[in-house]
């Protein structure tokens, strides 16, 4: 997925309130933020995931808070 197309899939995510599409596309632009070493940016994104992840019960806050955790950003919770 191109830049500007993960940009649009975000905002059309956020506009239908789908939490799942958001975890997934947050999660996406962090790892593409990671590949390009762009730490802080990486982080931005991950936390987004996170975040939607917690508020929809997604399985993905574990593996999300671990990332952050790993980064120095976040402590790592038990889930």
């Amino acid at each position: 997925m191109e830049p500007d197309d993960l940009d649009s899939a975000l905002l059309r995510a956020h506009a239908e309130n789908d939490s799942v599409a958001l975890v997934s596309l947050y999660s996406r632009a962090a790892d593409r933020a990671e590949t390009a070493n762009d730490i802080d940016r990486a982080c931005f994104y991950l936390t987004h995931a996170f975040v939607f992840a917690l508020e929809s019960g997604s399985a993905e806050a574990e593996p999300l808070n671990a990332r952050l955790a790993a980064r120095g950003r976040a402590k790592l919770l038990t889930f």
